[in-house]
């Protein structure tokens, strides 16, 4: 006599996929000012605007600006020195808001890798050029350095009071190449590095 005895199968767990790191970019600017500005500029002039309606409405004149204006509008031709500079300014401030609404601005943040999609981070510029200057300084032989840091360049300037120049600048070239590897920049910026003798005295 048999028995067959049923056994529950246990499903084996689906193995777990990573993310890949989402793309970094750059972030963007609040830009309180230029929208406060516009803002206040266009709620002041509704609201002059507005008054001068309701009370031509009321049976009162319209203000004194509003008329003129009709009248310059009206009597003025197309191709009039003001006209042109008032059609040149509107076109100019126009291009301006544009430009601020296209671009992200913080130029002085540099966006870092993303290894996690939840997390953005941002290093500043000036203390990435710090970092990189105090790493240059630990290299033997330079005397003095001074790093620019941007977004698609760093420039390292150094001078080396004795060893060989071209020793010298592998070495920073190395030194800063790790330098910004480490920073865990999303952009690795190119570099280009100059090292040159101490200004002779007299």
């Amino acid at each position: 006599m048999t028995t067959e005895t049923d056994t529950d199968t246990v499903p084996e767990p689906e193995p777990v996929r990573e993310r890949a790191p989402a793309t970094a970019r750059r972030f963007w600017a609040v830009r309180r000012i230029p929208a406060a500005v516009v803002a206040l500029l266009v709620l002041g002039g509704a609201g002059l605007l507005l008054y001068d309606v309701a009370a031509v409405r009321a049976d009162h004149q319209a203000m004194q600006w509003r008329r003129t204006l009709a009248d310059d509008l009206a009597t003025r031709p197309l191709d009039n020195a003001w006209i042109l500079a008032g059609a040149c300014v509107a076109v100019v401030l126009g291009a301006w808001l544009l430009l601020l609404a296209v671009t992200p601005g913080l130029r002085a943040v540099l966006p870092m890798r993303r290894d996690h999609a939840d997390v953005r981070a941002g290093l500043d510029r000036d203390a990435a050029a710090v970092i990189l200057r105090d790493r240059v300084m630990e290299v033997s032989g330079v005397q003095s350095v001074r790093v620019r840091m941007k977004r698609k360049k760093v420039a390292v300037r150094a001078v080396s009071h004795f060893r060989e120049l071209d020793e010298v600048r592998t070495d920073i070239a190395t030194v800063v190449t790790t330098g910004i590897d480490e920073l865990g920049l999303a952009r690795p910026p190119a570099q280009t590095v100059r090292v040159a003798r101490p200004p002779r005295k007299g």
